[in-house]
C-alpha cells in the first residue's frame, strides 16, 4: 500500500491516503452498498493498522522494499481475512447469498483498486500476470455456501480463509494467471478495428 506511496514520491498525506484507502477502501465500499456506517468511522480502532503501516513505510521504505514476499505473504493473509469476513458481515445484514458473496470480493480487492485509481496506474487486479480477484472470490463463495447450509461457524471460517491464503500464496509461487480472452481471428488488436 505504502510502496506504491513510496515509488511516486508522495508526501506523507498521500501515505496515509493511499495506506487507507488499501486497507479500509473495500470495506467502506461494502458498508456503504449494505446502508450502514462504514466501520472505520463508528469503530475508529480500524484506522490503526493501516495508518501505522503507511508511517512504517513512510519512514522505511527502502528497508521495507527489500522483503517483497514478505509482504506479499502478508498481502495474502489480508486478502483471505478481508474477503471471509466481508461475506460474513454481508450476510450478517440479510444481503442474498449472491450480493454477500460479491460484496465479499468488494472487501478483499476494492481497497486495492481504489488505491491503483487513485495513484492513477493500470489497476493490479487487472493484471494478466495474477489471479488476485479468483481465491477472493472462491472464499467468499465458500463462505457464503456454509452460511446457506448452516455449516457456518469459526472454525469453518478459519479454513476457508486458510484455503484462501494457501491458493493466493501458491498462486504467487507457481505464477498461476486466469486464461486470456481468445484474439479475434484476424488478431486485430485490443482497441483497433
Amino acid at each position: 500500500m505504502g510502496l506504491l506511496a513510496a515509488r511516486r514520491a508522495f508526501d506523507i498525506v498521500g501515505s496515509l491516503l493511499l495506506g487507507s484507502l488499501t486497507g479500509l477502501g473495500g470495506g467502506v465500499v461494502r458498508d456503504l452498498i449494505i446502508g450502514v456506517t462504514p466501520t472505520p468511522f463508528t469503530q475508529p480502532v480500524y484506522l490503526v493498522p493501516p495508518v501505522a503501516a503507511a508511517l512504517l513505510v513512510y519512514f522505511f521504505a527502502r528497508r521495507v522494499q527489500r522483503f517483497p514476499r514478505t509482504l506479499l505473504v502478508f498481502d495474502a493473509g489480508g486478502l483471505a481475512l478481508f474477503c471471509t469476513t466481508g461475506a460474513v458481515t454481508a450476510l450478517a445484514a440479510g444481503m442474498n447469498p449472491v450480493s454477500a458473496a460479491l460484496l465479499g470480493v468488494t472487501t478483499g480487492v476494492g481497497g486495492g483498486l481504489l488505491r491503483d485509481v487513485v495513484a492513477n496506474r493500470d489497476p493490479q487486479l487487472f493484471n494478466p500476470r495474477d489471479i488476485y480477484a479468483v481465491p477472493a472470490l472462491l472464499g467468499a463463495a465458500l463462505i457464503t455456501a456454509l452460511w446457506e447450509l448452516s455449516l457456518f461457524n469459526a472454525v469453518t471460517e478459519l479454513c476457508v480463509a486458510a484455503v484462501v491464503f494457501t491458493l493466493r500464496v501458491l498462486s504467487l509461487h507457481f505464477r498461476w494467471r486466469v486464461p486470456h480472452a481468445a484474439r479475434s481471428r484476424h488478431g486485430a488488436r485490443p482497441g483497433k478495428t
